[in-house]
């Protein structure tokens, strides 16, 4: 009887272990026909992660008690029209805790500065109808010395901050190591900070975000800021949105402005339209402008359909074309001066 009660006793204490801690799986399996075209050239073929990238990933949360909680997010890219070469959870890859406090966050994630180029973009900075309002002084290669670019959407070795939501009101400030040898001339490049504040509360959303990273050669320091404002309110019949970004650095500056809206068709269905204006600031006619349509229809909760069609007018000097997310599809060559043209037309499933 006694070992018996002593076997109860455990197997009780395991199983309140186990319901104290939850992890989930979790991902979204995108593709699409994609037909991307400019004034010198054109492409078609399958495209993965059109109207949301396509990832796997796993989350879970520990009840530590006393309001304690420690979490962790591991999340990679997948390429539906390949099937890919490798996995890794490039996309975020973070442990943190969380309490009263708000959390802390560690490891790789976006930059909460790019947050708001997502969020007021009708179209998520994705796809052929994608805004493309980050990085838009130059990715990696371009800008020297800095993570993943300009301003990109995600880097890594990040301390996070969030603030807990205050009556609508919330925040997040991070920092990024670019981890060389105090050896090294120009030792802070690959260094960030990142931060955003806002206030979210139905049918309101606001939010300032703010970056600045080191970057440039060894002989060469070079600084990049970033700074952008969204809004958007929710009207129910339709949702106006509104972004101004803005890059600087290296003698060299652009703004983008994307207004957009979103509206319900029927109990299903939803339209979405974006319009964004480049402004180059170093460079004379090397501006462009972007239209982007697009019609989403549910098949269920977890499943849609949906139509995406955009169009890029550049200046003589610009040559900007689509936020592609593909491994497979290469964009076609768009000269200085170029129209171009894409659309897509596919499926997304989320689990």
């Amino acid at each position: 009887m006694k070992h018996s009660l002593i076997a109860l006793s455990i197997l009780a204490t395991t199983a309140g272990a186990f319901a104290q801690s939850s992890t989930t799986l979790f991902g979204v399996v995108d593709a699409s026909v994609t037909r991307l075209s400019s004034d010198s050239a054109s492409v078609t073929g399958l495209s993965s992660g059109e109207q949301s990238s396509s990832r796997l990933g796993f989350r879970g949360l520990e009840d530590l008690g006393g309001g304690l909680k420690a979490s962790f997010w591991l999340e990679g890219s997948v390429a539906v029209d390949n099937g890919g070469t490798t996995f890794r959870f490039d996309r975020r890859s973070t442990v943190g805790l969380i309490g009263g406090f708000g959390e802390v966050r560690l490891g790789r994630d976006k930059l909460a500065s790019y947050l708001n180029v997502e969020t007021f973009d009708p179209f998520g900075d994705i796809g052929v109808a994608g805004n493309g309002a980050n990085n838009m002084l130059g990715n990696a290669t371009v800008a020297a010395g800095t993570q993943e670019g300009s301003h990109s959407k995600r880097a890594s070795n990040i301390v996070s901050y969030l603030t807990p939501k205050m009556g609508g009101f919330h925040g997040q400030v991070q920092y990024g190591f670019g981890e060389r040898a105090s050896s090294e001339p120009n030792n802070s490049r690959g260094n960030f900070i990142s931060a955003r504040v806002g206030y979210q509360t139905n049918p309101l959303d606001i939010a300032l975000g703010f970056a600045q990273l080191k970057a440039g050669t060894a002989i060469q320091e070079v600084t990049y800021k970033a700074v952008n404002l969204g809004a958007s309110y929710d009207l129910g019949f339709v949702k106006p949105m509104l972004l101004i970004a803005t890059e600087r650095g290296a003698g060299r500056g652009v703004n983008a402005y994307t207004l957009g809206a979103s509206a319900p068709v029927g109990q299903s269905g939803e339209f979405r339209v974006g319009y964004t204006r480049f402004n180059t600031r170093n460079q004379v006619d090397a501006d462009s402008s972007k239209l982007g349509l697009g019609y989403i229809h549910k098949l269920s909760k977890r499943t849609v359909v949906y139509g995406l069609l955009a169009r890029v007018s550049n200046d003589a000097n610009a040559n900007r074309g689509f936020a592609v997310s593909s491994s497979s599809l290469a964009s076609p060559l768009i000269a200085a001066g170029d129209s171009a043209t894409g659309y897509s037309i596919g499926v997304r499933h989320s689990f």
